[in-house]
């Protein structure tokens, strides 16, 4: 593979929206697609979208422990070698299926998903950034937003 140039040509990009995903294996990936040449790679979550096919509300918390697992993936990469994250926000499954989880209803998630990367962490801190930011006064992270 090194020797085709194409590591040279294009950034990898590792998906994984789950709230269980395993740091370990990323971490493995990350080290074999060094291996293989590639100087960048990309990590790939989502903040809504990710959960069912039905899903009309979005739940913070899926959300934010994949986030958070994805800095532990992080920090335990070369910074070199990480180019980024792409925050997804899928719209549906597929061109077959209803729509599921609306922007709007996905907000709140996008933006304690956006403020834990930036912060490196979730906090109580972060927590009422995003109340503020969001003029909320209680930010559900555990159970649907009312």
């Amino acid at each position: 593979l090194p020797e085709s140039g194409v590591p040279q040509l294009v950034q990898p990009m590792i998906w994984d929206y789950t709230a269980d995903l395993d740091v370990e294996s990323k971490v493995q990936l990350v080290e074999k697609y060094q291996r293989c040449g590639f100087p960048k790679v990309w990590f790939a979550s989502a903040f809504k979208g990710a959960t069912g096919v039905n899903q009309s509300l979005t739940l913070i918390g899926h959300h934010l422990k994949n986030h958070l697992q994805w800095l532990q993936v992080a920090s335990r990469t070369p910074p070199d070698v990480l180019e980024g994250i792409a925050l997804t926000g899928w719209q549906r499954y597929d061109h077959f299926s209803v729509l599921c989880e609306l922007l709007p209803v996905a907000i709140p998630s996008l933006a304690v998903c956006l403020q834990a990367l930036k912060n490196g962490g979730y906090s109580e801190q972060v927590k009422e950034n995003v109340e503020k930011l969001l003029g909320m006064s209680n930010l559900e992270i555990d159970t649907f937003m009312r």
